[in-house]
């Protein structure tokens, strides 16, 4: 039975492909969860339209994505820690630390896109790397201060 893919489907394949599957399949897994329809001449231009409308929507998420870059770019943020001597910190400074610096800053990232090289646990400045999307990513400054 062919049918048409309404969703990405691991191991069989992506929106809008056309695939061959048994009928017992695409009856009681595919259809029941509407990841797929029947491959008919309607189903593909209803196909054809859901792609558009993604597309769209890819287009305007990543001009969003490439905004917030360039407020990244243009913001450096300032992190207290206890430190003691040598500059040494208790601790170190991890990405939620980041994150909370830049959300005072007005900036909303998730913790799991903020990339650190290597842990901080010193006094000083370091860059960071902030990966907004797979194609559109960041770097901004961090401060770490004694508290």
């Amino acid at each position: 039975m062919k049918v048409v893919l309404l969703d990405d489907v691991e191991k069989l394949g992506k929106l809008g492909d056309i695939v061959n599957v048994k009928p017992g399949y695409a009856r009681n897994y595919l259809f029941p969860r509407k990841i797929a329809i029947e491959a008919t001449d309607k189903s593909l231009q209803v196909l054809e339209h859901r792609k558009r409308k993604r597309a769209e929507a890819l287009a305007r998420m990543k001009a969003d994505m490439e905004a917030l870059a360039e407020k990244i770019k243009s913001t450096s943020c300032t992190v207290e820690a206890a430190a003691g001597e040598e500059d040494k910190l208790f601790g170190s400074v991890t990405s939620e630390h980041i994150a909370e610096a830049l959300a005072a800053e007005g900036i909303t990232v998730d913790k799991k896109q903020i990339h650190i090289e290597e842990p901080i646990r010193k006094l000083g400045v370091y860059q960071v790397h902030i990966k907004l999307s797979p194609e559109v990513s960041a770097t901004t400054k961090v401060w770490v201060i004694k508290k």
